[in-house]
Parts: C-alpha cells; sequence; structure tokens
C-alpha cells in the first residue's frame, strides 16, 4: 500500500457518513476515526514487525479540524451545550420497538432522564438505550437497523 493509496481512503473517509474504518493489509493497519469520544484526529498505524517498531502517525482531517473549531469558537463565545449519547455495545441500533410502530424518539423532542431512545440488539437480546440526562434531540446520527460499534454516536442531544 503506497503514501498516496493511504492519503486517497482518508479523503473518502473524511468525506464520507462513516465514523470509525480499520484496514489490515499484510504489514499495514489503518485505523480512520471520527468520534470526538475515542479522539479528535484521525490515527493510521503502520505494522512493521515488532510492537517498538509501530509508529503512529496523527494526521488531523478537516472533520478533524472543523470539531477543533467548533469547540474552540465554543469555549471563547458561548458554552456548547451539544453532546451525544453513546452505544453502551456492538450490536444493530433501531429507533423503534417494531417495524410498525413509532419511533422511540424524533429530532427536536424533549426526554427525560432514563427515557428509551432506541434499542441495540446484541446476540438475539435487546438492549434498550436509555438518556443518562434530561435533553433536547439535535439529530438521530445512525439509521435505523444499523450496525453500531462500542463508542458509536447515536443521538445528537442538547443537556438541558
Amino acid at each position: 500500500m503506497h503514501v498516496s493509496d493511504i492519503q486517497e481512503l482518508m479523503a473518502a473517509f473524511d468525506e464520507s457518513q462513516i465514523g470509525y474504518f480499520k484496514l489490515k493489509m499484510e504489514s499495514v493497519e489503518l485505523v480512520l476515526d471520527k468520534s470526538a469520544k475515542r479522539t479528535t484526529q484521525v490515527q493510521a498505524a503502520i505494522v512493521e514487525g515488532t510492537p517498538a517498531q509501530q509508529p503512529l502517525l496523527h494526521t488531523p482531517t478537516a472533520s478533524a479540524c472543523a470539531i477543533n473549531a467548533t469547540t474552540g469558537a465554543a469555549s471563547v463565545g458561548q458554552k456548547a451545550k451539544e453532546d451525544y449519547i453513546l452505544s453502551p455495545m456492538v450490536g444493530t441500533f433501531y429507533h423503534r420497538p417494531s417495524p410498525t410502530a413509532s419511533p422511540y424518539v424524533q429530532v427536536g423532542d424533549t426526554i427525560k432522564k432514563g427515557q428509551v431512545i432506541g434499542i441495540v440488539e446484541a446476540m438475539k437480546i435487546m438492549n434498550e438505550i436509555e438518556a443518562e440526562c434530561d435533553c433536547k434531540i439535535l439529530a438521530i446520527e445512525v439509521d435505523d437497523a444499523t450496525a453500531v460499534e462500542y463508542g458509536t454516536q447515536l443521538v445528537k442531544i442538547e443537556k438541558l
């Protein structure tokens, strides 16, 4: 894999809706992550034999810079109230209890602490995901019936 190939992957990743991407090929391991919870920079690790020889390249992308710019502007002018409800596990996220039912929450809803915002199915067990605080739903970040990982941003909220 050439540097130009990595740069093309990074550019495509930055423009996509994907939040986390990991690729392993022979002696190369590439990890791209937009999640502010895990890191605000995209990380690419090139594996070359022993652990002592594994350099870690930190390359901020446009989305990482936008996160930093937003955080900086918010801290100077006004307090940022935006936050996310994250997936506590790997599984499939559902917006509604059944295919014909109404969604648990919609954009603009004000919800209370403990209110269910969706379900993550893991190993055929339906796990209700609850709000950890009183909040307003700003955006639903994951489509219905989408595979999610631990820490995936499910719903963008504003704490009340």
